[in-house]
Protein backbone atom coordinates (compact mmCIF):
# COMPACT_ATOMS: atom_id res chain seq x y z
CA UNK A 1 0.00 0.00 0.00
CA UNK A 2 1.13 4.19 -0.67
CA UNK A 3 2.52 5.26 2.09
CA UNK A 4 0.46 8.59 2.06
CA UNK A 5 0.08 11.44 4.40
CA UNK A 6 -3.08 13.07 4.77
CA UNK A 7 -3.43 16.99 6.61
CA UNK A 8 -4.99 16.74 9.52
CA UNK A 9 -6.93 19.74 8.64
CA UNK A 10 -8.70 17.51 5.84
CA UNK A 11 -10.69 18.67 4.24
CA UNK A 12 -8.96 21.98 3.90
CA UNK A 13 -11.97 23.72 2.12
CA UNK A 14 -15.12 22.99 2.68
CA UNK A 15 -18.47 24.28 0.73
CA UNK A 16 -19.43 26.04 4.38
CA UNK A 17 -16.37 27.73 3.68
CA UNK A 18 -17.12 29.73 0.86
CA UNK A 19 -19.46 32.49 0.34
CA UNK A 20 -22.38 31.68 -2.53
CA UNK A 21 -22.22 34.21 -5.21
CA UNK A 22 -25.86 34.36 -6.86
CA UNK A 23 -28.66 35.43 -4.99
CA UNK A 24 -30.46 33.04 -3.00
CA UNK A 25 -28.15 29.89 -3.77
CA UNK A 26 -26.29 28.04 -1.96
CA UNK A 27 -23.06 25.98 -2.06
CA UNK A 28 -22.49 23.06 -2.54
CA UNK A 29 -19.25 22.08 -3.79
CA UNK A 30 -15.82 23.32 -3.37
CA UNK A 31 -13.61 20.64 -5.42
CA UNK A 32 -11.24 19.49 -8.40
CA UNK A 33 -8.95 22.89 -8.22
CA UNK A 34 -6.06 24.20 -10.17
CA UNK A 35 -2.74 24.64 -8.24
CA UNK A 36 -0.35 27.09 -9.09
CA UNK A 37 2.54 29.31 -6.85
CA UNK A 38 2.28 33.04 -7.81
CA UNK A 39 4.11 35.70 -6.08
CA UNK A 40 5.02 33.49 -3.09
CA UNK A 41 1.85 32.21 -2.16
CA UNK A 42 -0.22 29.18 -3.01
CA UNK A 43 -3.20 29.57 -5.34
CA UNK A 44 -5.72 27.60 -5.83
CA UNK A 45 -8.25 27.74 -8.62
CA UNK A 46 -11.72 26.24 -7.34
CA UNK A 47 -14.48 24.88 -8.86
CA UNK A 48 -17.53 26.29 -6.59
CA UNK A 49 -20.58 24.80 -7.28
CA UNK A 50 -23.97 26.44 -6.52
CA UNK A 51 -27.41 25.61 -6.52
CA UNK A 52 -30.80 27.57 -6.12
CA UNK A 53 -32.23 27.41 -2.43
CA UNK A 54 -36.12 26.88 -2.32
CA UNK A 55 -38.64 24.90 -4.39
CA UNK A 56 -40.84 22.25 -2.64
CA UNK A 57 -40.61 18.64 -1.83
CA UNK A 58 -41.92 17.54 -5.28
CA UNK A 59 -39.48 20.45 -7.29
CA UNK A 60 -36.04 20.54 -8.69
CA UNK A 61 -34.22 23.27 -9.41
CA UNK A 62 -32.08 23.33 -12.18
CA UNK A 63 -30.62 26.68 -12.87
CA UNK A 64 -28.95 27.48 -16.50
CA UNK A 65 -27.13 30.95 -17.88
CA UNK A 66 -29.97 32.99 -20.02
CA UNK A 67 -27.81 34.78 -22.20
CA UNK A 68 -31.20 36.90 -23.34
CA UNK A 69 -30.97 38.47 -19.84
CA UNK A 70 -26.85 37.91 -18.94
CA UNK A 71 -28.54 36.18 -15.49
CA UNK A 72 -29.09 33.07 -14.03
CA UNK A 73 -32.38 31.56 -15.08
CA UNK A 74 -34.35 28.68 -13.46
CA UNK A 75 -35.90 25.56 -14.63
CA UNK A 76 -38.87 23.65 -12.42
CA UNK A 77 -38.63 19.72 -12.56
CA UNK A 78 -41.58 17.69 -11.24
CA UNK A 79 -39.62 14.80 -9.38
CA UNK A 80 -42.22 12.19 -10.22
CA UNK A 81 -41.85 12.59 -13.41
CA UNK A 82 -41.66 9.53 -15.21
CA UNK A 83 -39.85 10.39 -18.19
CA UNK A 84 -36.93 12.01 -15.63
CA UNK A 85 -33.82 10.06 -14.91
CA UNK A 86 -32.36 11.56 -11.19
CA UNK A 87 -30.56 8.30 -10.32
CA UNK A 88 -27.34 10.54 -10.65
CA UNK A 89 -27.47 13.80 -7.97
CA UNK A 90 -25.02 15.31 -10.63
CA UNK A 91 -27.65 15.19 -13.57
CA UNK A 92 -31.37 15.71 -14.77
CA UNK A 93 -31.82 13.61 -17.72
CA UNK A 94 -35.33 14.16 -19.63
CA UNK A 95 -36.49 12.30 -22.71
CA UNK A 96 -38.26 15.52 -23.52
CA UNK A 97 -35.80 18.00 -22.32
CA UNK A 98 -31.98 16.41 -22.78
CA UNK A 99 -29.53 16.46 -20.09
CA UNK A 100 -28.78 19.52 -17.39
CA UNK A 101 -26.35 19.36 -14.29
CA UNK A 102 -28.55 19.75 -11.20
CA UNK A 103 -26.23 22.91 -9.80
CA UNK A 104 -23.65 25.71 -11.89
CA UNK A 105 -19.73 25.60 -11.49
CA UNK A 106 -17.63 28.76 -11.49
CA UNK A 107 -13.95 28.79 -10.72
CA UNK A 108 -12.52 30.99 -7.93
CA UNK A 109 -9.27 31.80 -6.30
CA UNK A 110 -7.96 30.73 -3.00
CA UNK A 111 -4.79 32.14 -1.98
CA UNK A 112 -2.25 30.75 0.74
CA UNK A 113 1.06 31.07 2.43
CA UNK A 114 1.95 27.49 3.57
CA UNK A 115 -0.30 25.64 0.97
CA UNK A 116 -3.15 24.18 3.78
CA UNK A 117 -5.01 27.25 5.34
CA UNK A 118 -7.01 29.60 2.58
CA UNK A 119 -8.37 32.82 2.18
CA UNK A 120 -11.37 32.26 -0.54
CA UNK A 121 -12.24 35.26 -2.67
CA UNK A 122 -15.81 36.46 -2.93
CA UNK A 123 -16.13 36.75 -6.43
CA UNK A 124 -15.77 34.28 -8.96
CA UNK A 125 -12.37 35.01 -10.88
CA UNK A 126 -14.41 32.95 -13.77
CA UNK A 127 -17.76 32.57 -14.48
CA UNK A 128 -20.07 31.67 -17.73
CA UNK A 129 -20.95 33.61 -20.04
CA UNK A 130 -20.63 32.57 -23.50
CA UNK A 131 -23.59 29.61 -24.85
CA UNK A 132 -21.10 26.85 -24.63
CA UNK A 133 -20.82 27.46 -20.74
CA UNK A 134 -24.55 27.23 -20.35
CA UNK A 135 -24.62 24.82 -17.43
CA UNK A 136 -21.08 25.81 -16.08
CA UNK A 137 -17.04 26.06 -16.29
CA UNK A 138 -15.58 23.15 -14.62
CA UNK A 139 -12.11 21.40 -13.57
CA UNK A 140 -9.33 23.90 -13.72
CA UNK A 141 -6.30 23.31 -14.55
CA UNK A 142 -3.28 25.77 -14.38
CA UNK A 143 -0.19 25.95 -16.38
CA UNK A 144 2.69 28.28 -16.13
CA UNK A 145 4.34 29.01 -19.62
CA UNK A 146 7.13 32.25 -19.94
CA UNK A 147 5.52 34.26 -16.96
CA UNK A 148 1.44 33.80 -18.21
CA UNK A 149 -0.61 31.43 -16.73
CA UNK A 150 -2.90 29.31 -18.84
CA UNK A 151 -5.79 27.90 -17.40
CA UNK A 152 -7.58 25.16 -19.20
CA UNK A 153 -11.48 24.32 -18.31
CA UNK A 154 -14.15 22.35 -19.28
CA UNK A 155 -17.76 24.42 -19.93
CA UNK A 156 -21.04 22.99 -20.37
CA UNK A 157 -24.04 22.95 -22.47
CA UNK A 158 -27.32 21.46 -23.49
CA UNK A 159 -26.44 23.14 -26.27
CA UNK A 160 -22.53 22.48 -27.41
CA UNK A 161 -21.92 19.72 -25.07
CA UNK A 162 -18.96 19.59 -23.23
CA UNK A 163 -16.20 21.40 -24.87
CA UNK A 164 -12.72 22.49 -23.26
CA UNK A 165 -11.77 26.53 -23.35
CA UNK A 166 -8.72 27.83 -22.63
CA UNK A 167 -7.89 31.52 -21.13
CA UNK A 168 -4.78 33.09 -19.51
CA UNK A 169 -4.23 35.73 -16.93
CA UNK A 170 -0.84 37.48 -15.73
CA UNK A 171 -1.87 38.80 -12.76
CA UNK A 172 -4.92 36.47 -11.65
CA UNK A 173 -7.06 39.27 -11.47
CA UNK A 174 -7.92 40.24 -15.07
CA UNK A 175 -8.21 36.97 -17.13
CA UNK A 176 -8.83 36.23 -21.27
CA UNK A 177 -11.10 34.06 -22.46
CA UNK A 178 -9.38 32.52 -25.76
CA UNK A 179 -12.82 30.07 -26.35
CA UNK A 180 -12.66 26.87 -27.26
CA UNK A 181 -9.55 24.85 -27.75
CA UNK A 182 -11.04 20.95 -28.11
CA UNK A 183 -14.52 20.02 -29.76
CA UNK A 184 -17.01 17.88 -27.56
CA UNK A 185 -17.13 15.74 -25.89
CA UNK A 186 -13.35 16.39 -24.62
CA UNK A 187 -12.27 17.37 -21.30
CA UNK A 188 -9.56 17.02 -18.44
CA UNK A 189 -7.03 19.05 -20.63
CA UNK A 190 -3.73 19.07 -18.82
CA UNK A 191 -1.36 21.43 -21.16
CA UNK A 192 2.91 20.74 -20.56
CA UNK A 193 4.93 23.79 -18.84
CA UNK A 194 6.74 23.76 -21.44
CA UNK A 195 7.72 23.44 -25.49
CA UNK A 196 8.85 20.31 -26.23
CA UNK A 197 11.33 19.80 -29.34
CA UNK A 198 9.49 22.42 -30.41
CA UNK A 199 6.02 22.37 -29.46
CA UNK A 200 3.06 22.51 -27.19
CA UNK A 201 1.67 19.35 -26.07
CA UNK A 202 -1.36 18.58 -24.07
CA UNK A 203 -3.39 15.78 -22.45
CA UNK A 204 -7.45 15.06 -23.03
CA UNK A 205 -9.68 12.92 -22.56
CA UNK A 206 -12.34 12.50 -25.73
CA UNK A 207 -15.29 10.81 -25.11
CA UNK A 208 -17.26 8.12 -27.57
CA UNK A 209 -20.60 7.25 -26.82
CA UNK A 210 -21.88 4.61 -29.51
CA UNK A 211 -18.45 2.96 -28.25
CA UNK A 212 -18.04 3.83 -24.67
CA UNK A 213 -14.26 4.99 -25.08
CA UNK A 214 -12.58 6.95 -22.34
CA UNK A 215 -8.61 6.88 -22.82
CA UNK A 216 -6.06 9.66 -22.61
CA UNK A 217 -5.00 11.29 -25.61
CA UNK A 218 -2.38 13.81 -26.24
CA UNK A 219 -2.10 16.47 -28.59
CA UNK A 220 0.27 19.39 -30.15
CA UNK A 221 0.07 22.79 -30.93
CA UNK A 222 2.25 25.70 -32.30
CA UNK A 223 0.17 28.65 -30.49
CA UNK A 224 -1.50 26.68 -27.71
CA UNK A 225 -4.86 27.81 -29.93
CA UNK A 226 -4.94 25.06 -32.71
CA UNK A 227 -4.29 21.82 -31.80
CA UNK A 228 -3.52 18.75 -34.31
CA UNK A 229 -1.66 15.85 -34.40
CA UNK A 230 -3.92 13.55 -31.99
CA UNK A 231 -2.80 10.54 -30.74
CA UNK A 232 -4.42 7.67 -28.35
CA UNK A 233 -2.17 7.55 -25.07
CA UNK A 234 -3.85 5.16 -23.29
CA UNK A 235 -6.62 3.05 -22.42
CA UNK A 236 -8.58 1.38 -19.51
CA UNK A 237 -7.15 -1.76 -18.06
CA UNK A 238 -9.82 -4.42 -17.53
CA UNK A 239 -9.59 -6.11 -14.08
CA UNK A 240 -8.18 -3.08 -12.78
CA UNK A 241 -8.80 -0.18 -10.45
CA UNK A 242 -9.25 2.09 -13.48
CA UNK A 243 -11.16 -0.47 -15.94
CA UNK A 244 -13.74 2.14 -17.06
CA UNK A 245 -12.19 5.22 -17.67
CA UNK A 246 -9.28 7.29 -17.25
CA UNK A 247 -8.79 11.38 -18.10
CA UNK A 248 -6.24 13.68 -17.66
CA UNK A 249 -5.71 15.02 -13.82
CA UNK A 250 -2.71 17.56 -12.91
CA UNK A 251 -0.33 19.63 -15.28
CA UNK A 252 2.46 16.99 -16.20
CA UNK A 253 5.81 17.80 -14.23
CA UNK A 254 9.54 16.81 -15.25
CA UNK A 255 11.53 14.52 -13.19
CA UNK A 256 14.98 12.75 -14.23
CA UNK A 257 13.04 9.83 -16.12
CA UNK A 258 10.41 11.80 -17.78
CA UNK A 259 7.08 13.48 -17.37
CA UNK A 260 4.96 12.55 -14.94
CA UNK A 261 1.39 12.58 -15.12
CA UNK A 262 -0.73 12.15 -11.87
CA UNK A 263 -4.38 11.33 -13.19
CA UNK A 264 -7.63 9.79 -12.50
CA UNK A 265 -9.29 6.28 -13.33
CA UNK A 266 -12.65 5.13 -12.39
CA UNK A 267 -13.68 1.37 -11.89
CA UNK A 268 -17.30 -0.14 -13.01
CA UNK A 269 -18.63 0.85 -10.05
CA UNK A 270 -18.10 4.25 -10.05
CA UNK A 271 -15.05 4.30 -7.44
CA UNK A 272 -12.84 6.94 -8.91
CA UNK A 273 -8.96 7.15 -7.44
CA UNK A 274 -5.36 8.77 -8.36
CA UNK A 275 -2.53 6.89 -10.08
CA UNK A 276 -0.01 7.85 -12.15
CA UNK A 277 2.00 7.38 -15.49
CA UNK A 278 5.34 8.61 -16.73
CA UNK A 279 5.44 9.68 -20.15
CA UNK A 280 9.31 10.10 -22.28
CA UNK A 281 10.78 13.36 -21.78
CA UNK A 282 11.49 14.42 -25.37
CA UNK A 283 8.47 11.99 -27.45
CA UNK A 284 5.72 12.23 -24.37
CA UNK A 285 3.54 10.41 -26.62
CA UNK A 286 5.63 7.03 -25.29
CA UNK A 287 4.18 5.66 -22.07
CA UNK A 288 7.70 4.53 -20.32
CA UNK A 289 5.55 3.13 -17.00
CA UNK A 290 2.23 3.05 -15.10
CA UNK A 291 0.74 2.52 -11.76
CA UNK A 292 -0.34 -0.82 -11.15
CA UNK A 293 -2.00 0.54 -8.05
CA UNK A 294 -3.64 3.64 -6.93
CA UNK A 295 -1.81 6.79 -5.36
CA UNK A 296 -4.39 7.74 -3.66
CA UNK A 297 -7.96 5.71 -3.41
CA UNK A 298 -11.39 6.84 -1.40
CA UNK A 299 -11.19 5.44 2.54
CA UNK A 300 -11.82 8.41 4.31
CA UNK A 301 -15.19 9.20 5.33
CA UNK A 302 -14.57 12.79 3.41
CA UNK A 303 -13.79 10.76 0.61
CA UNK A 304 -16.56 8.07 0.76
CA UNK A 305 -19.87 10.12 1.63
CA UNK A 306 -20.98 13.48 -0.13
CA UNK A 307 -22.06 14.75 -3.30
CA UNK A 308 -20.94 11.71 -5.13
CA UNK A 309 -19.18 9.41 -2.69
CA UNK A 310 -16.27 7.20 -3.32
CA UNK A 311 -14.13 9.86 -5.18
CA UNK A 312 -10.79 11.25 -5.08
CA UNK A 313 -9.98 13.62 -8.06
CA UNK A 314 -7.34 15.87 -8.55
CA UNK A 315 -6.66 18.58 -11.28
CA UNK A 316 -3.64 20.45 -9.29
CA UNK A 317 -0.38 18.81 -7.78
CA UNK A 318 2.69 20.61 -6.89
CA UNK A 319 5.97 19.02 -6.85
CA UNK A 320 9.15 19.85 -4.97
CA UNK A 321 12.10 17.70 -3.33
CA UNK A 322 11.04 14.50 -4.06
CA UNK A 323 7.56 15.01 -2.36
CA UNK A 324 4.15 15.46 -4.57
CA UNK A 325 1.93 17.64 -3.17
CA UNK A 326 -1.77 16.14 -4.45
CA UNK A 327 -4.55 18.99 -4.34
CA UNK A 328 -8.00 16.97 -4.67
CA UNK A 329 -11.79 16.90 -4.58
CA UNK A 330 -13.32 14.00 -2.15
CA UNK A 331 -16.84 13.09 -3.02
CA UNK A 332 -17.58 15.51 -5.45
CA UNK A 333 -18.15 17.99 -1.94
CA UNK A 334 -14.97 19.11 -0.62
CA UNK A 335 -10.78 19.48 -1.42
CA UNK A 336 -8.46 17.71 0.41
CA UNK A 337 -4.62 17.80 0.37
CA UNK A 338 -2.08 14.59 0.46
CA UNK A 339 1.69 13.88 0.28
CA UNK A 340 3.20 11.00 -1.34
CA UNK A 341 6.47 10.71 -1.98
CA UNK A 342 8.20 10.41 -5.72
CA UNK A 343 9.66 6.99 -4.91
CA UNK A 344 6.57 5.58 -3.36
CA UNK A 345 5.42 6.35 -6.62
CA UNK A 346 7.90 5.03 -8.72
CA UNK A 347 8.61 2.07 -6.94
CA UNK A 348 5.10 0.90 -7.49
CA UNK A 349 4.83 1.48 -11.42
CA UNK A 350 4.85 -1.08 -14.03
Amino acid sequence: MMNIYRSKKNPIIKPEDVRPFLSDFEVVGVFNCGVTEFKGEILLLLRVAEKPIGGSSKEILIPVVDFKTGSISIKVFNKDDPLIDFSDPRFLRSTREGCYLTSISHLRIARSKNGIDFNIDKRPALFPEKEYEKSGIEDPRVTCIDGRYYISYSAVSDVTGITACLASTSDFRTFTKHGIIFMPDNKNVAIFPEKIEGKYYALSRPASGEFCVNDIWISESCDLIHWGNHKRLMGVRKGCWDSLRVGGGAVPFKIDEGWLEIYHGASEDGRYCIGAVLLDYKEPWKVITRSKEPVIEPEMDYELNGFFGGVVFTCGVLYEKGVVKIYYGAADTTVAYAEVRLNDILERME
